[in-house]
């Protein structure tokens, strides 16, 4: 398998006039990423940013933002998959809410290829603004993406937090995970952030983060966008001491680029310091009984 040339935006939340606008918008994006990138990976709900224009409403509206959302899906994906056709790109741009069975809405992120082929991954773990607030529903269990560059994993946001999210991606062949992100706290970023890098430390993998950036007052979902993109890997032989392979500028738009290599993943599982990935218990840990003090 060859290095993967990997794009991660610092995606700048504005208010586009409508879907034409918002196609205009991606398509500069993704033209300037593709230039340097194999593979382009945008934040969580970036596209929500339509929601003003879809509803008419100048200020937010947390169901009638969701509806519009739901009900231009399609239309957004459709715009998603010309743009990485019309760039030749392998494109992740972001989630967006899309109706499910029995009417509810789930979160999901495609994965596009050059040619608009797309799989999804859905958001497992959901936040207490979408269920308590936003109405949006847990999706289905962790996937795999068969890519030219080996196997990858998705985990949306709130995900990558939880360790069997990715173990269980990681077991399947991820060397890499993706995490688009929407945090609208330093909190937020933060354990999205430590979350990545625990991540990348106990599987020896890469894991790389990409959030939304900037202010939307007119949007219930995304008021306040803080982070940066990064990407983790080992904390061992062969990578930096901090792990950090590459990190953007905090509430900063713009692409993040790296070069990263799956052989790279390969030769620390096998030759690190440490063994992480091998070492992880494959059966249940039996509960702690309380010590004897003598």
């Amino acid at each position: 398998m060859s290095a993967l040339r990997l794009g991660l935006l610092q995606y700048p939340v504005e208010r586009p006039a409508s879907l034409d606008a918002y196609a205009q918008k991606l398509d500069r994006l993704v033209a300037e990423g593709a230039a340097q990138a194999d593979l382009l990976v945008m934040p969580e709900y970036a596209c929500v940013e339509l929601g003003a224009a879809l509803t008419g409403r100048n200020t937010a509206d947390e169901p009638a933002e969701l509806a519009a959302m739901v009900e231009a899906a399609p239309d957004i994906l459709g715009i998603m998959q010309a743009t990485a056709c019309r760039h030749a790109t392998w494109l992740l741009p972001g989630t967006l809410p899309m109706r499910a069975e029995a009417g509810r809405v789930i979160n999901r992120a495609p994965l596009i290829t050059p040619e608009g082929k797309t799989a999804f991954q859905d958001k497992y773990f959901m936040t207490r603004f979408e269920t308590e607030r936003w109405g949006v529903s847990r999706g289905a269990q962790p996937a795999i993406f068969d890519t030219p560059w080996g196997r990858i994993g998705i985990s949306v946001c709130y995900d990558v937090e939880f360790p069997k999210h990715v173990r269980a991606q990681v077991e399947a062949g991820a060397w890499l995970i993706l995490a688009p992100s929407c945090t609208d706290t330093l909190h937020g970023f933060n354990r999205v952030q430590c979350g990545a890098r625990a991540r990348a430390l106990e599987n020896q993998c890469y894991v790389a983060i990409a959030p939304t950036v900037g202010t939307a007052t007119w949007s219930a979902a995304l008021d306040i966008n803080r982070g940066h993109a990064a990407i983790y890997g080992p904390i061992d032989r062969g990578f930096p001491e901090d792990g950090i392979i590459a990190q953007g500028t905090l509430d900063q738009p713009g692409w993040l680029f790296a070069t990263i290599d799956p052989q790279a993943i390969a030769t620390v599982r096998a030759e690190g310091a440490v063994r992480n990935h091998q070492d992880w218990p494959t059966s249940p840990v039996t509960p702690p009984a309380p010590a004897s003090f003598r």
